[in-house]
């Protein structure tokens, strides 16, 4: 097992590009295509699917009882396993339970196979199979897929470290909505594209920086939504991060920020630290823009569409 990031299998590798990733889908996409499955078996875009598994491994995790960190693990080797196998040659059902349950075992809080099937079948019902050698033939495939490459570093380590040796002082508001959007990373790619301390980075970025925009926006549409408000903030009135003259990269600038307003001050600060930190605030900006795009997405969708193209794929396909 690795001790850290840099010396993991996770860094060496399924830290990829943005173009590994779109070439990898494509590839799949084009097998499909040629085997006649695309038209036949028609499923909505990547982004929704990517939201809808990631609302029924929630709700399996739920059932189980299960911390966030075996969740999170279960929702990599799912991302993993889908760029390297169609979604249109597997029960997705299946093969979510499958992750959830190596999951469990990988974070020590192990699950019998037995439970993990009966919660999952009351969850989905007729498309996972009574039989738990299925789930076990399941997760070999998995463990073959993945190459056995099953150690995953997340960012909630990092975000809890960072506030001792960095004098990074969170507010308890700061620091729960910092980590619902660490929850929410893992519907987007960023797992895959960067290494945990960034995207632990980016959650506090849009905890301190991004967060009380969309409050104020709020305020002033009485909108309530907060993919609607993390959407219009990065819009209204030109970019969230404006970079100051002779800044490394986009680190919000603070000119015009009131010393005495308490608000101002916390802000200034939190800019200081950011400059100060040597953190890439290009990769920040990045992601930071990947969540924005999540939300904007996530405004507009809904389940049935993907829960019954997946369901006609299993019968179509007869996978269950």
């Amino acid at each position: 097992m690795a001790a850290n990031f840099w010396t993991s299998t996770q860094r060496a590798h399924w830290q990829l590009t943005r173009e590994k990733i779109a070439d990898m889908r494509r590839g799949l996409d084009e097998e499909d295509t040629n085997k006649g499955l695309g038209l036949a078996f028609p499923l909505p875009d990547h982004k929704q699917l990517q939201l809808y598994f990631h609302h029924c491994l929630q709700r399996l995790a739920r059932r189980l009882q299960l911390r966030q960190q075996p969740l999170a693990t279960a929702e990599t080797y799912l991302k993993r396993f889908y760029l390297k196998v169609s979604i249109r040659d597997t029960n997705p059902y299946l093969m979510l339970s499958t992750c959830v349950y190596l999951a469990c075992k990988m974070e020590e809080c192990p699950q019998h196979i037995r439970s993990v099937v009966n919660e999952a079948r009351a969850l989905f019902q007729e498309f996972i199979p009574q039989d738990i050698a299925k789930l076990a033939e399941c997760e070999f495939h998995l463990i073959s897929e993945l190459n056995s490459y099953l150690i995953v570093h997340h960012p909630y380590r990092t975000l809890m470290e960072v506030q001792g040796p960095f004098a990074l002082k969170l507010s308890p508001d700061e620091i729960m909505a910092a980590w619902s959007f660490l929850n929410d990373s893992y519907i987007t790619d960023l797992i895959l594209l960067y290494p945990p301390h960034t995207i632990a980075f980016t959650a506090i970025f849009l905890a301190v920086f991004v967060r009380p925009a969309i409050h104020t926006q709020a305020n002033l549409n009485a909108s309530g939504s907060t993919a609607l408000g993390m959407s219009t903030a990065a819009g209204a009135g030109g970019s969230i991060v404006q970079p100051s003259v002779g800044q490394n990269a986009a680190v919000p600038a603070t000119s015009g920020i009131n010393p005495q307003n308490p608000s101002s001050a916390r802000l200034s600060q939190m800019s200081e630290w950011f400059a100060e930190s040597g953190v890439e605030m290009e990769a920040i900006i990045e992601c930071t823009q990947e969540m924005i795009s999540l939300y904007d997405a996530w405004e507009t969708w809904t389940d049935k569409v993907c829960r019954e193209s997946v369901a006609r794929l299993i019968r179509g396909r007869q996978l269950s």
